[in-house]
């Protein structure tokens, strides 16, 4: 199987996140004069700590007498409320003016609770495992307003429309909270994506509510050095025999693969004997979808569905997930290996050394360091033979569920009037 795709179906990683927590007007603050956005930190009286979720600015906020206090759902339509049932963990969105020294003082507070929050990520999630589908740009039409990706071995047109929500990883990121606003133009062949919208019957086409792309790379090789002071590794990648270095973060994801797992997804000869047991590339798993399909269906997220960490929830359920039986060459599936990655044990850079086999998927250019956002070990299985150097896994989860800290990521503009 080819490096894209493979990378359009083993889309998993428990690091990433790739639905925004609340919308998009509350995902960064404070944005310009006369506003704070953000997550509440502390509150002592009509003094308010707000943490922006996007740079991690903090704003002391004295919320003014006679402020005007309101709650939302969704920042479309708003009710009143009392300061008193603000609590720490909440979004709000404050407007007010800016002081001498940082000071700010709100006239008007827009409230949004962590339960609607929780609430709205719940049915977001679902929305997502149920019309989701995702798979590696092919190529762009501005013109019709369409995009074109592989999903396995199938083709699916996105119609977009000027409706359409666009989210895009920022260069360099492995965290979807950084994510910006994005458009069609945006989208270049290569590009990884997740759609959400409702599909044509036979699953071809589909119209596109919202979309989410990033530039990622997928390095497969061994290990030339490891830096741990550093914490950073070389590994000479099969597809280019060149060197490439990756950076290791707090964020990044790494998981180490048990011989026993690798083995059932070892590439065997055409005809040989059967790989793991359930449904496996091309074969059916789960409820009957192909796990070679398996970005038919699923929301983008940190993991498989079935409750887990923040950042994804964990557990298969998605097309594809569960262990496969024999797909062509008796090989499991990629989608099995993509519900399997969040579960894998955890490990560090202490665990590599020289001449081991990695499979990598970063964030940034190839040409210079690139930062890691899934690391697997114990892969030496699936790299042997001819078709080693196009194994690869990608960043994003073809599961039931969602990222964890996830609700919509579409959000209107600057909050209600």
């Amino acid at each position: 199987m080819s490096r894209t795709a493979l990378a359009a179906v083993l889309l998993a990683t428990s690091g990433v996140a790739i639905v925004s927590a609340v919308p998009a007007a509350m995902a960064q603050a404070p944005v310009a004069a006369g506003r704070v956005q953000g997550t509440v930190k502390t509150i002592s009286g009509s003094t308010i700590t707000v943490v922006a979720d996007a740079g991690g600015a903090t704003s002391t906020v004295t919320v003014a007498d006679g402020a005007r206090i309101q709650q939302s759902a969704d920042l479309k339509t708003v009710s009143p409320s009392t300061l008193d049932q603000l609590a720490v963990g909440d979004k709000v969105l404050m407007m007010g003016t800016a002081g001498d020294g940082g000071s700010f003082s709100a006239n008007r507070v827009i409230m949004i609770k962590s339960a609607a929050i929780a609430e709205r990520n719940q049915s977001s999630q679902a929305d997502w495992a149920k019309r989701g589908s995702g798979g590696i740009v092919k190529s762009v039409d501005p013109a019709a307003k369409t995009v074109t990706i592989s999903s396995g071995a199938r083709t699916i047109t996105l119609n977009t429309t000027g409706t359409t929500v666009f989210r895009r990883y920022a260069p360099g990121s492995v965290k979807f909270e950084d994510a910006k606003p994005g458009t069609l133009a945006d989208l270049q062949p290569g590009d990884q994506l997740r759609v959400r919208g409702d599909k044509t019957p036979d699953g071809t086409s589909v119209a596109a509510e919202e979309v989410v792309s990033g530039s990622f790379t997928n390095l497969s090789g061994t290990i030339v050095s490891v830096n741990a002071a550093a914490n950073s590794l070389v590994i000479k990648d099969l597809a280019t025999k060149k060197n490439a270095t990756v950076l290791v973060s707090d964020a990044s994801d790494v998981r180490n693969l048990p011989p026993e797992m690798a083995a059932r997804f070892a590439p065997r000869p055409a005809g040989g004997a059967g790989g793991a047991r359930g449904g496996g590339a091309g074969a059916p798993a789960g409820g009957g979808a192909p796990a070679g399909d398996a970005a038919a269906g699923g929301a983008p997220g940190g993991a498989p569905a079935g409750g887990g960490r923040p950042g994804g929830p964990g557990g298969a359920g998605g097309p594809g997930g569960g262990f496969g039986g024999r797909g062509p060459g008796g090989r499991g599936g990629a989608g099995d290996l993509a519900a399997l990655i969040p579960r894998l044990p955890k490990a560090t850079l202490a665990d590599f050394k020289n001449g081991q086999a990695l499979m990598i998927v970063a964030s940034g250019s190839a040409a210079g360091p690139v930062t890691a956002v899934t690391v697997l070990s114990g892969v030496e299985p699936l790299l042997t033979g001819p078709a080693g150097s196009g194994m690869s896994i990608s960043p994003w989860s073809l599961g039931g569920g969602a990222g964890g800290g996830g609700g919509e990521g579409g959000g209107g503009g600057g909050g209600p009037e």
